[in-house]
This record gives C-alpha cells, sequence and structure tokens, in this order.
C-alpha cells in the first residue's frame, strides 16, 4: 500500500465497514485533504483529437516526434512533452517494438565523426517485393552529417553501372562527396565503382565484413524507411513503387523531424549548414561542374534529369 490511489481504495474500505472518514483516513496514513482531492484537469479535447490525428497519418512514431510536430502548430507550440506523453499513453497510441537479447561483446572503434556536409555519403542496398510477388531493390544514398536521403533508386536490377549513374547525377545537384561508406557487396567492389571513385578522388570507405552497424548512418535509414513507408504499403506496380517511395523520400528530407537533429528536418538542417558556409565554399559547392557540363549519363536521351523508368 505505497500509492495514494491504493490508500485511497483502502480509505473506502473502512468507510463501508462503519469508520468515519477521519478514522479512516487515520488508519490508512492518508492525509483528509489529499483523500478528499478531487481531479479538475479536463483534457482538451483538441489536442487529443488533433494527436489521434497525427498518429493515424505516421503510425510508427513514438511520442516525441509526435510532439516535435504538434509544437509545428501555433495552438500547440507550448504543449508540454510530458503531457503529449500521457495523452499518448492513455489513448493506447503507443507503438510496440520487439525487444532483443543484448550479448556480451567487443565492438570496434566506431568511424570518426563527420562535421562538414558531403564528408561521407552511407550508401546500401534494401531488399522488398511488388504485389505479385517479383522482387525489387533500393539504392539509397545519405548524407552522414546533414541526415538529408539524397537517393533512393528503385528498380529490379541495380549492377554497378546503375549506381555510378546515380552518383553521376547526385555529384551534379549536391557536390562531390570525400568519401562513401559501403559494404563489401558486389555492387561496391566493383571495377566500375573503383573507376570512378579513382577519377573523381573519392575515397571507398568499406566496412568491415559482416558488420552493417559501421555503417550507421544508412542503417538507420533503412530501418525506417522499411518500417514507415515499404511496411505500410502493397505496390502493384514498379512505378508506383518508385512513385510512392520518392513521396515517403520528400516527406523524410522535408517534413519528418530527425531525433539526431533536435528534432529538426534534414532539410532545416542542411539548409542552415550550408548558409553558415564561407562564400568560396559554398559557391565551390553551389557551381561544382559548371565548368565541366553535365555528366554524360544525364545528357543520354535515355535517361533525362528527374525522368522516372517505367518498365
Amino acid at each position: 500500500m505505497v500509492t495514494v490511489s491504493k490508500r485511497r481504495e483502502v480509505v473506502t474500505f473502512f468507510k463501508s465497514r462503519g469508520f468515519s472518514e477521519r478514522r479512516a483516513c487515520k488508519l490508512a496514513g492518508l492525509q483528509r485533504s489529499t483523500c478528499q482531492y478531487a481531479h479538475r484537469r479536463v483534457d482538451d479535447a483538441d489536442l487529443v483529437a488533433r494527436l489521434r490525428e497525427l498518429a493515424s497519418e505516421r503510425p510508427r512514431f513514438g511520442y516525441r516526434r509526435l510532439h516535435a510536430m504538434l509544437r509545428r502548430d501555433k495552438r500547440w507550440r507550448t504543449v508540454n512533452r510530458k503531457l503529449v506523453y500521457r495523452l499518448y499513453k492513455a489513448a493506447g497510441l503507443a507503438v510496440r517494438r520487439r525487444s532483443r537479447k543484448k550479448l556480451r561483446i567487443t565492438r570496434p572503434p566506431p568511424p570518426a565523426p563527420v562535421s562538414r556536409v558531403n564528408e561521407r555519403w552511407s550508401m546500401d542496398f534494401v531488399h522488398d517485393s511488388l504485389a505479385d510477388g517479383r522482387t525489387f531493390r533500393t539504392f539509397n544514398v545519405v548524407d552522414a552529417y546533414t541526415r538529408e536521403c539524397h537517393a533512393i533508386e528503385v528498380e529490379t536490377s541495380l549492377p554497378a553501372a546503375r549506381v555510378v549513374r546515380v552518383l553521376d547525377k547526385l555529384v551534379w545537384q549536391h557536390g562531390l562527396p570525400e568519401s562513401l561508406r559501403v559494404d563489401n557487396g558486389p555492387e561496391f567492389i566493383s571495377m566500375i565503382l573503383d573507376a570512378w571513385a579513382s577519377k573523381h578522388g573519392v575515397k571507398l570507405d568499406f566496412i568491415q565484413p559482416g558488420k552493417p552497424t559501421q555503417n550507421a548512418h544508412v542503417e538507420s535509414f533503412n530501418g525506417r524507411f522499411r518500417d514507415e513507408c515499404l511496411a505500410q504499403a502493397r505496390f502493384p506496380t514498379l512505378a508506383r513503387a518508385r512513385a510512392e517511395i520518392e513521396i515517403y523520400r520528400v516527406d523524410y528530407n522535408c517534413e519528418r523531424p530527425h531525433s539526431s537533429l533536435d528534432y529538426r528536418t534534414p532539410r532545416d538542417f542542411g539548409d542552415v549548414v550550408r548558409r553558415s558556409l564561407p562564400p568560396s565554399a559554398g559557391a565551390a559547392a553551389a557551381s561544382f561542374g559548371g565548368g565541366l557540363g553535365a555528366p554524360a549519363s544525364l545528357l543520354d536521351h535515355n535517361h533525362q534529369p528527374n525522368q522516372i523508368e517505367v518498365n
């Protein structure tokens, strides 16, 4: 009998046996003022409705991200996170996560932290299937500093030549990265990617075999991508998959609060960082390749910029 609610139950029991309230409170060790206190807190119905609406739109978001999205509205700018948590729990909106058994193992030292835009891009592949059972792959590229997802290329087959073509397009749009953090997949250890990296002076930073956590930035993105996009929809065609995945990528960059960025969006954080660059560095990043012309793969009439390929 520790909590106030339990003591109130004991007082109610004693009173039902003929004890006075004063005597019952003394036996239960509870102040009469505490026993007589009535909650006057009334939850804001509009706040609860808005919280439910956001949770239905973002079924895999926890209360912290929902709180960050609520605060974007002027009406809820002063809402306390503890209040959101209480309403979140009371409404049964909590997302259940499967716990894993943690093993005590020796981990290698983590890679050096990044400190600027385009210092390191993290790349990886994700597999999924269409409604008719056909499989497809996505090639994901994430800036390790701003957490922006630069590309999610969707295709049934993504060989090294296609990877290089996507990188050419991204370099034209965002500038040249200093290094690429990749695993030991056949597309990344190919001579085609190695030649591309050597030509542009980009370092290929391979993780240890069987250690995906060493490429944590893109693995974290992959987990959210599977949870919030791939697991929430069934794609009837490859073209539909491309369209919906691109919508998710834009939403991830421009709308989704990112916890490691103090719940700012990757695009907002990236814009602030780019504005703080010295003028010479910003001009160089903005005009990369200005005198070189667009990459040949972008000028090919079969692969125009921003063109969606449909099989």
